[in-house]
């Protein structure tokens, strides 16, 4: 099943490098490839970056300029980073194995706990009768950590079917991606077994997971620049799951000296936005689109910015996505050149960008 362009033609949802012209861009944010951005639940310009330079930075944008606000250390390259929903805390986690813990108002970090492996991916969430605020921690050790961020041992591990890559998560809803294209889905009023175990449809490695608004359903990112649209429920499934292509260079787009090829990349991120519900997916192509997967079309894309891009997120109120231009080592060692751009852009949205267009 594709996506349709738009009701009236390709060309309506195709932006151009001049809807980028009031993205703020910071150069050089870290000193090696961004991995992951989180903004402040509490703040519209607060974010955090972590980066395989071992570092983790805070950055604030007040009148159109970006000022780093603080930075603390992993020993290894920092993988993950989320802030807790009252904007007092930065987690990040790298392959260290370490969760590191930074606190915003005292400016002091310690490490929260440990897994065995490096920590790809990490999230707060909400569980329990008292709905109390949990971090939750995946690894490539095949487990996932619930932690007490109070507290120096996880309150419960959860085995999972192969290393994590991803994890996301939404109302009782969280999902798990793994090696090997498993999807492990859990239950957050029971959080501490697997609700359901999947295999993903897409053919190729799972990079990136993302959880709707309501909870009751999520998307998956691949390699093979595919995007597959699923459901909890075997039956809604059924009826309105199904799969698209993204990220690939055909025809007058593909890349110079490469005509007659079909041009595949990574899905590197894709987050939902907070208000609208409709979502974003980036790629190792260098472009980022808006989606609507209700009505099953492209709100509107962008032109390749020719570096590829690791990850975006939307801020709270989803007025500002960034974005950043960084190596997302999907050609190994070797692709990582010295003179690779490394730049966080933030992106003002518009409702015609973003916000899901009526049925006429």
């Amino acid at each position: 099943m594709a996506f349709y362009s738009s009701s009236s033609g390709v060309s309506t949802t195709m932006a151009t490098e001049k809807d980028l012209a009031n993205d703020i861009v910071i150069n050089n944010p870290a000193e090696d490839s961004v991995s992951d951005i989180a903004f402040s639940p509490q703040q519209d310009f607060l974010f955090s970056v972590s980066s395989w330079d071992n570092k983790v930075r805070i950055w604030d944008v007040q009148g159109g300029v970006a000022q780093g606000r603080a930075q603390y250390d992993h020993q290894a390259p920092a993988l993950c980073t989320r802030w807790s929903n009252d904007g007092a805390k930065v987690v990040s986690g790298g392959c260290d194995n370490s969760i590191q813990l930074f606190d915003v108002q005292t400016g002091q970090s310690s490490q929260l706990g440990t897994h065995a492996a490096p920590v790809k991916s990490l999230s707060f969430l909400q569980f329990g009768q008292a709905n109390a605020e949990v971090l939750v921690t995946g690894s490539w050790d095949k487990t996932l950590k619930y932690w007490d961020t109070r507290q120096p041992q996880p309150i419960s591990t959860l085995m999972m079917p192969e290393r994590v890559y991803t994890l996301d998560s939404k109302q009782r809803l969280l999902v798990v991606g793994t090696a090997e294209r498993h999807i492990a889905i859990i239950d957050l009023g029971n959080p501490t077994s697997i609700f359901k175990t999947t295999q993903s449809p897409l053919k190729w490695q799972t990079r990136v997971v993302a959880c709707y608004n309501e909870g009751d359903g999520y998307a998956i990112g691949s390699i093979e620049g595919r995007c597959a649209i699923r459901y909890v429920d075997d039956e809604q499934q059924r009826k309105s799951g199904f799969s698209f292509k993204c990220h690939r260079q055909t025809g007058s787009n593909r890349a110079p000296g490469t005509q007659g090829q079909s041009l595949v990349y990574s899905v590197n991120s894709i987050t939902f936005h907070p208000i609208y519900g409709t979502f974003v997916t980036a790629g190792g192509d260098g472009s980022f689109h808006f989606w609507d997967k209700n009505q099953r079309h492209r709100l509107r894309g962008f032109p390749s910015l020719q570096a590829s891009i690791p990850v975006c997120n939307f801020n709270r109120q989803g007025t500002v996505l960034a974005y950043a231009l960084s190596y997302d080592w999907g050609q190994g060692y070797m692709g990582n050149r010295p003179d690779y751009p490394n730049v966080i852009r933030l992106h003002p949205t518009t409702d015609d960008e973003i916000k899901e267009k009526k049925k006429r």
